[in-house]
């Protein structure tokens, strides 16, 4: 999973939220609204609107990936970010100081911009956008919860024995001969009532 939001940062050229990743860049984001939560409709209404600043590690594999891709071009976007990623962790910490002095940079001065587009929303602007932050936070939240009650119902899945998957594999088995079963009947009637739109494109009823 770390894997895969590294190829997405890279891809995407943008980094973690900068909430995530400013400390030591400054004061805290002034609440209650997040840099790193800002709406779509937000950025394409409102001129001028800064993009996010590439992380440190963004910005170095951002400029890593060609020549990696230049000198191993049959290879994976995702075996050239891992082999990035070790460059990186390997790469002293003076080399490191130096995407990570930029990032600082980058990003205070994407605050101030932030900060400024922000004194210039009305009233009505402020609370659509705090209602949508909230709705992104809250879908978010949602999401990563669903994931982890996923991960635990494959753990499960894998520590259950042949002989207790094949219980579950036969009711399975069931309830797809039962849903072809109540499919064909309902459709037989739409075919019946004139309703030959409903009817799947593959299967062809005849009126009786």
């Amino acid at each position: 999973m770390a894997l895969l939001r590294g190829v997405w940062g890279v891809l995407s050229a943008l980094g973690k939220s900068g909430a995530d990743l400013c400390a030591g860049c400054g004061s805290r984001l002034r609440s209650p609204l997040s840099f790193a939560n800002v709406p779509r409709w937000f950025s394409s209404n409102v001129i001028g609107y800064p993009k996010k600043p590439m992380t440190s590690y963004v910005r170095f594999s951002k400029e890593q990936l060609p020549i990696f891709k230049a000198q191993n071009p049959d290879a994976k976007i995702s075996e050239l970010i891992k082999k990035i990623a070790e460059l990186w962790r390997e790469l002293p910490d003076a080399e490191k100081k130096i995407y990570e002095d930029a990032y600082r940079t980058d990003w205070q001065a994407y605050k101030e911009e932030i900060n400024r587009i922000q004194e210039q929303l009305t009233p009505s602007q402020m609370v659509s956008l705090e209602k949508e932050i909230m709705q992104k936070r809250l879908k978010k939240k949602a999401l990563i919860k669903k994931r982890v009650k996923l991960k635990t119902v494959n753990e499960s899945w894998k520590n259950l024995s042949s002989s207790q998957k094949q219980v579950y594999i036969q009711l399975a088995k069931d309830d797809k001969v039962r849903y072809y079963n109540e499919m064909k009947s309902w459709e037989e009637q739409m075919v019946e009532v004139g309703r030959d739109d409903l009817v799947r494109r593959s299967v062809k009823y005849t009126a009786k």
